[in-house]
This record gives structure tokens, sequence and C-alpha cells, in this order.
């Protein structure tokens, strides 16, 4: 395992995408430009668009390095399998936020993760509206136009602000979940897990509870989080692992407050 991708060249490729073909669609899409998969998500010409054009040049940055889209994922789940290979994986949400994005919104994002085995090595999260990128290195911090990000905050759980998933909850958790729901100041959502990741670095934010993992909705933001001295942790008080398959993850603004809400939990158990 070597070398080190450079920000600037992600930051070009995101821009570049972000200019010919993102932007000039917001706000201006046209309704065959838009679709379902699965009979369920929603999905646009611009974020198919998106993830080819980052599969074909991502891949160029490291030689032999696998790919895992959500549009492709759509298509062809096997992909996954990629994780335990042994080789460099690039993970992509071409537009994650694609809702926002079709109702004319400005919560969406475009995120990208290097990983290599089971460690995350760079994560960026970029918005195309602002040309503002967040961006992270294992051991190294979290940056943000090349500033570093330090989370400074630490709400005691009854007075956080954060996101709960509302659906893909089994029986059992979905009752504790929405008792859970009245221990926090406030419970919301942006329909962008990318700009709540984004937020909870800079303070705006202190948690998000999760349901569902699907790996490009996660690993970026993980990543930025950890460096940025956030935590995550499974129900079980294990860290997340984005190569076997999981569910159920708090990722926080601190240890402290994601241990708060797994005792919570457990209280409720009881």
């Amino acid at each position: 395992m070597n070398g080190k991708v450079n920000n600037d060249d992600i930051k070009s490729l995101l821009y570049e995408i972000s200019k010919s073909k993102i932007i000039p669609n917001f706000r201006n899409l046209k309704s065959e430009q838009i679709s379902y998969k699965n009979n369920r998500d929603i999905v646009t010409i611009i974020d198919i668009e998106v993830e080819a054009f980052l599969k074909k040049h991502l891949s160029q940055l490291i030689k032999n390095s696998n790919f895992i889209g959500e549009e492709t994922y759509s298509k062809k789940p096997e992909i996954l399998n990629y994780y335990n290979e042994g080789v460099f994986c690039w993970t992509v949400d071409p537009i994650d936020g694609t809702f926002n994005f079709v109702k004319g919104k400005k919560e969406f994002v475009v995120m990208i993760a290097l990983s290599f085995a089971n460690k995350i090595l760079q994560s960026w999260i970029y918005k195309p509206l602002t040309e503002d990128m967040m961006y992270a290195s294992l051991n190294e911090g979290t940056f943000l136009n090349n500033n570093k990000c330090i989370i400074d905050n630490s709400n005691l759980l009854s007075n956080s602000i954060g996101s709960i998933s509302s659906k893909y909850w089994d029986k059992d958790n979905e009752i504790k979940i929405k008792i859970l729901k009245k221990s926090f100041k406030e419970v919301n959502s942006y329909g962008s897990i990318g700009c709540e990741y984004f937020d909870i670095v800079l303070g705006k934010r202190d948690f998000t509870i999760l349901s569902k993992l699907s790996p490009w909705d996660h690993l970026p933001g993980v990543l930025i989080v950890r460096e940025a001295g956030g935590n995550d942790q499974h129900f079980d008080g294990t860290s997340y692992q984005f190569n076997q398959k999981c569910n159920n993850l708090i990722v926080s603004n601190s240890k402290y407050l994601n241990i708060e809400i797994i005792n919570k939990l457990k209280e409720l158990r009881s």
C-alpha cells in the first residue's frame, strides 16, 4: 500500500464536473432527466453522469483501483465484494441529497472516499454551490478549504441537535427509537447525510443515528468526523466497519455523547 492522493487533484475534478454538469442543471432539470431506481429511490441523469466522470478520472489517479458508486451498485450489487479484495477502493456518492437537488434545495454534496482493506484512508465532501470542500486523511486531521477543523462542542444528550433515520429499523429498535427521540433538544434531517456530517464537524449539529448503512453515504463522513475529534459506534459499542454487513450506527461530536445515547437505549431495553 503506498501513495497518497493530492487534495487539489480531487478538488479540480469536483470543480470541473460541478461547473459542467451539476450547476447548469440545478433548478433547471427537465422531467425526462428524472427517474426512479428500485421503483422507489429518485435518480437523475446528472447522478449517473457525475458518477461516470468520477469513475473514469479517479481510476486514473491510482492504477488498478476498484470503484464502488451508488448508481453502479443499483445495477451491480456484487461490487461491494471489492472491499475485501486487498486493493484500493474508491467509494462515491455522485449527488448526496438527490431529492433536494431535484427540488432546487441547496442541501446536497458530492462525496468520495478512498479505502484499503478495512481502513478509510482519505475522504472528501464537496459543496458545488459554494465550492467548499471538507476533507480528511487517516491520522492527519480534517480540513475545510485548507483550514484544520477540530470539533469543540460536546453537548449533553438533552441539549443535542441531530437526525435519526426514519425507516429500516427492526421492530424492537423502531419502538425504542421513537421513545429515544424525546430525549434530544431537536431531531431533524437535512435530507443529505453529507451535509449533516459537514455540520457535525463545524459544531452546528451534534449527532446522527442511522439504521441502514450504505457505504457511499458514510465512509466519507465517518472519517471526516473521526479525524476532527468526533466518534462513531454501533449500538454494541464497536466502531463502524464498512467492509462488513452491519446496521445501526451513531456518529456524533464526542465519544461521551455516543455512550450517553447507547446507555439510554439500554435503559429502554430493560
